[in-house]
């Protein structure tokens, strides 16, 4: 049985060029610029550890409240991806960052934390927005191989046209009942259960790397410094382990193993550093703050355990985006597979620090035997241009008609021919 229109979506078209507007490598470059506005401009306010400020408790509490409403919302992203599409859906999460970053302005001007914690509310919801169509764009329009604006040039699937020249997918717009459905069969899948501890750990180091290492061991001008290489280190990271789990070997599922090895070796190296560091300080015990410029040889070993875990996060979030994106390969059932990969952030409620850190490592050291079971039981060596197969990853629901941006799909079915 397929879907009418499926011939028409699967048709290969003229490619002309990897730099036209449709092309995945533009897509993928604007969502990036998207990325880079917004939740990058989140990362510079909370990479300074505590938002920049002196007293870091309107930035906890902002983030408390940010986080709670994420792990709520969260979990719907996805079904508003598919209802209103990539525009809609990335334009209303970003015009929360914006509202987040206004309200750190504001609190400079009037210590009043109220505005900075309705701030977070939003921003928690606006994020599951945007990370779920980001994750939708980053892992499906590629082959297997100024804020808020520019959201809105950012094209729906079935008009993005692939080196191959086929389109990213062939189902359009959903409705309610339909993401209601398909996001409580994504908890009765094996295979994203699998995923949880991984999603789980995304991220959720970001509060103790930043707060309590960035935050506590450093001085102000110092923050700013390692920030830039935290987040240079991601660019090497992401390139790095992005090589070996697309080019290093012919074997899909052998690279993903490979991919698993290399950052589960390197993951316990960089934890057991940072459990060596975190021995000499704790909140009773708080280090001196160290400055780049005069501190010498005392700032080097714990500027580059910081600059490792950048290094970490990066490999970290790639390989799980890769795994996520060899298990399905439409964006439609991609956009509600991220909604289980939350970047949770843990909230400061002065937890020890030596405990902060076990929690974190063993996150992450969990998340490994597990995307290795996932990877070795579930992705198949499989031709990208070809999506697999997979009877798990969707509920065989047809889609409803809709009229978005011009375009329409019916839900009428016909038999195939044999």
């Amino acid at each position: 049985m397929r879907f009418q229109g499926e011939e028409e979506a699967a048709a290969k078209v003229p490619v002309t060029s990897p730099f036209r507007y449709n092309s995945p490598l533009v897509q993928v470059s604007l969502i990036g610029l998207v990325c880079f506005c917004c939740p990058g401009m989140f990362n510079a306010l909370t990479g300074m550890g505590g938002g920049g400020q002196v007293n870091p408790d309107a930035a906890n509490n902002a983030n408390t409240a940010l986080y709670t409403t994420f792990s709520i919302f969260g979990v719907l992203g996805g079904g508003v991806y598919n209802i209103f599409g990539p525009k809609v859906t990335l334009a209303m999460g970003c015009s929360t960052y914006v509202l987040y970053a206004g309200s750190f302005l504001y609190y400079n001007h009037q210590q009043d934390q109220t505005f900075a914690i309705f701030a977070g509310v939003l921003l928690g919801i606006g994020a599951s927005f945007l990370w779920a169509g980001q994750g939708a764009i980053m892992t499906s329009y590629p082959t297997a191989t100024p804020g808020t604006l520019i959201s809105l040039t950012i094209l729906s699937p079935d008009r993005v046209v692939k080196d191959d020249g086929t389109h990213c997918t062939n189902i359009k717009y959903s409705n309610v009942t339909t993401e209601a459905i398909e996001i409580l069969n994504l908890f009765c899948n094996w295979k994203l259960r699998l995923i949880i501890p991984a999603a789980w750990a995304s991220n959720f180091f970001y509060s103790y790397q930043f707060d309590n290492v960035n935050g506590l061991m450093f001085n102000l001008r110092t923050r700013g410094f390692n920030y830039v290489f935290y987040w240079g280190a991601q660019m090497i990271g992401s390139v790095g382990i992005g090589y070996i789990l697309d080019f290093s070997f012919k074997s899909r599922r052998t690279r993903g193993l490979v991919g698993v090895g290399i950052v589960a070796v390197l993951g316990t190296v960089i934890w057991a550093g940072g459990l060596a560091n975190q021995l000499t300080y704790s909140f009773d015990k708080p280090p001196n703050r160290l400055d780049f410029k005069r501190c010498g040889s005392d700032f080097a070993g714990p500027f580059v355990l910081y600059f490792s875990y950048g290094l970490l996060d990066a490999m970290f979030q790639c390989l799980v985006y890769w795994v996520i994106g060899a298990l399905a390969d439409t964006s439609e059932t991609l956009s509600r597979a991220q909604e289980r990969q939350l970047p949770g952030k843990s909230a400061k409620k002065k937890i020890p620090l030596l405990n902060q850190l076990i929690v974190n490592w063993v996150l992450t050291t969990l998340s490994y035997p597990l995307l290795a079971v996932l990877i070795y039981k579930a992705v198949k060596d499989t031709d990208g241009s070809k999506p697999a197969e997979d009877d798990d990853t969707a509920s065989g629901l047809p889609p409803p008609a809709s009229m978005k941006d011009g375009y329409k799909l019916e839900n009428s079915i016909t038999t195939e021919k044999t």
